[in-house]
């Protein structure tokens, strides 16, 4: 009842139902699922079948790997006998003796019967029969076992969704990054072009220094060069698409790689000092956190 290894990506969100009659019960699981960074399992089942809480989580922990899970059981008898009438000999003995020793005593008419021993307090008592534990919980692990399999189908569906929306995003991206890289060196000869203009005006009449100007620019240039936060994002960005290409879960470790692109996001954006620069940090920004919000729920 494990986890196949060629399933699908799958969001941590879903619910599954099933039930089955056997053996005098009638047995129905539900499970239910949202987002938890780690694998919270909460079982409710009828009082009396606590010993069941142990065998479903089990079970739940070798099919999902997070999410916050409810499991919810019930169980109605159909037929199985739960009860048992037993006879109290001790107590029923005793009511005899005093009977007769009642009739003895008025020398009344002897009319004891079973019936009017039978009636007395707690002579027959209904007693509930023990529950075979190990064959009830072999039967609810195997109806949850179909309710997660309808559970997983619709967990697949949604993550099916997921991965289509982060890979269409992870493209919008990449094209932003080569945004990036074309407009790093046009910025660099923009800002020598103001440099060289400014010192002369400032200088007037006098000849500017051509290594001066060089070598401010290259000085500009190396604090604003973004060509390793950019190399990085490409990295990060093949590891991403072939996470969602993994029959694993990854949810984790997406979101640990979608805070390292935010952070060379950041750090492009701490070294823009222009217009359109700014405005395309602005957009990778806002992909990368829509992609954070879809990675919040995939297992």
């Amino acid at each position: 009842m494990g986890k196949k290894d060629d399933e699908p990506m799958r969001s941590m969100t879903g619910y599954g139902r099933a039930r089955l009659a056997t053996e005098g019960r009638d047995i129905v699981v539900e499970l239910r699922a949202v987002n938890h960074r780690y694998l919270d399992v909460n079982v409710k089942a009828p009082r009396g079948y606590g010993f069941l809480e142990e065998a479903l989580k089990k079970e739940a922990g070798k099919r999902i790997s997070r999410g916050k899970v409810d499991i919810f059981v019930a169980i109605t008898d159909t037929g199985a006998q739960e009860t048992a009438i037993v006879l109290n000999k001790e107590l029923a003995q005793s009511y005899l003796d005093a009977l007769v020793e009642l009739r003895d005593t008025l020398h009344l008419h002897d009319d004891i019967t079973v019936m009017s021993i039978a009636r007395m307090p707690d002579v027959l008592v209904s007693e509930r029969l023990e529950v075979d534990a190990e064959a009830l919980t072999k039967a609810v692990c195997e109806v949850f076992d179909q309710a997660v399999n309808e559970f997983d189908g619709m967990r697949a569906q949604e993550g099916e969704k997921m991965a289509a929306d982060v890979s269409s995003r992870m493209q919008t991206i990449l094209g932003l990054v080569e945004e990036v890289e074309k407009r790093s060196p046009e910025r660099v000869t923009a800002y020598r072009e103001r440099l060289e203009k400014r010192m002369n005006e400032i200088l007037a009449d006098t000849t500017v220094d051509p290594q001066r100007i060089l070598t401010e620019a290259a000085i500009f240039a190396d604090k604003t060069a973004v060509d390793e936060e950019t190399v990085r994002l490409r990295s990060h960005l093949e590891q991403l698409r072939m996470m969602l290409e993994d029959d694993k879960p990854v949810g984790r470790k997406l979101d640990f790689l979608v805070q390292e692109m935010n952070r060379e996001a950041n750090t492009i954006g701490s070294k823009a000092n222009d217009t359109v620069l700014a405005n395309l940090v602005i957009g990778l920004k806002a992909e990368i956190e829509k992609i954070r919000e879809q990675v919040q729920n995939i297992e």
